[in-house]
């Protein structure tokens, strides 16, 4: 009998060990996928959203910017005007825009995200804000409805109390304020047009209509060339040796290449861009290479090899020319 008793009592406990066992491994699993699903939240946030306007891709966020040139090594050029000297192109502002290698690249190792063509959640976001902003203006409206009666009621009675005090028997003129005093109320209009408008420009928002989306976003990847893919190639591989990039269409090449970051560097190079079986006239070459060296630039001339070769050792071949005169 003690026996059974015992067999039994083990058995049980047992079976409370294992429940506790499962029940722990239950949160744990809950742990792990709640801490999965913050990470992915938090990367989701962390991503850089690119729009797009007219195919041109650009960086509007402050924090996107930052960190997509101290992260990524993305220069891009500032287009937008200042809000507080919006009539001089001499000092830009926000957006950034950024070129489409650089674009790629970013959406290449997901560190960036497309901003979508068709969202149902920024449009009633959208209209949601419109009815708070037109609250806000009916408000303010009104404020500057009473802010303007009780101006205008004062200017009538510092008349009036000036009238009471001149002892000259001016009485039909302070009977005529009076009037219009009292009758103020009633006959004052304030007119919309000169009402006073907040503008905020302390913040950058992205606000959109619904109907700017079909033109201010756009399908990606884009369609992307021989061209392009050759570009795009030397882009990344120019990068991975930790060189900064920027458009070289003033000097007659395909990229501007810094050793460190513009601010602080000149450039060293003009990239230009080249498949393996391109031909290239004479003259065309010799006239970069006399250009770069009135700049004072070696001009590299880069050439991405056949990845389905296996034993590829460099993605690109660099080839270097330097002006040196007529023999």
């Amino acid at each position: 009998m003690s026996d059974a008793m015992d067999r039994e009592d083990r058995a049980g406990a047992r079976g409370v060990e294992t429940l506790r066992n499962g029940n722990a491994a239950a949160e744990r699993s809950e742990e792990e996928g709640a801490r999965t699903e913050s990470d992915r939240d938090a990367d989701a946030e962390r991503r850089i959203s690119i729009s797009f306007c007219g195919g041109a891709p650009f960086l509007w966020r402050g924090g996107d910017i930052k960190r997509a040139r101290e992260e990524d090594g993305v220069v891009g050029a500032l287009v937008g005007s200042l809000a507080r000297q919006p009539r001089q192109n001499v000092r830009l502002g926000r957006p950034l825009e950024i070129l489409q290698e650089e674009a790629c690249l970013l959406l290449e190792r997901r560190r960036a995200a497309v901003q979508p063509k068709d969202n149902r959640e920024n449009e009633e976001s959208h209209l949601k804000a419109v009815q708070v902003y037109q609250a806000r203006l009916e408000r303010s409206y009104e404020e500057q409805c009473h802010l303007a009666i009780e101006d205008k009621k004062a200017v009538l009675q510092r008349v009036m109390n000036e009238k009471q005090n001149d002892h000259s028997g001016n009485g039909g003129t302070e009977r005529a304020v009076r009037e219009r005093l009292s009758a103020l109320e009633k006959s004052f209009c304030f007119p919309r047009s000169a009402m006073a408008v907040q503008l905020c420009t302390a913040r950058a928002g992205f606000g959109h209509c619904p109907e700017e989306f079909s033109f201010l976003a756009t399908d990606w990847p884009m369609p992307r060339d021989k061209r392009s893919e050759t570009r795009f190639q030397v882009y990344r591989d120019l990068r991975r040796k930790g060189f900064y990039l920027t458009s070289a269409g003033k000097f007659g090449g395909d990229y501007l290449v810094y050793p460190g970051d513009p601010l602080r560097f000149h450039s060293h190079f003009i990239a230009l861009c080249l498949s393996m079986d391109e031909q290239s006239p004479l003259c065309d070459i010799l006239a970069i290479a006399r250009l770069g060296s009135n700049v004072k630039k070696t001009v590299l001339l880069c050439s991405p090899r056949d990845l389905s070769d296996g034993e590829v050792e460099e993605e690109v071949v660099y080839s270097s020319l330097q002006w040196s005169g007529m023999v």
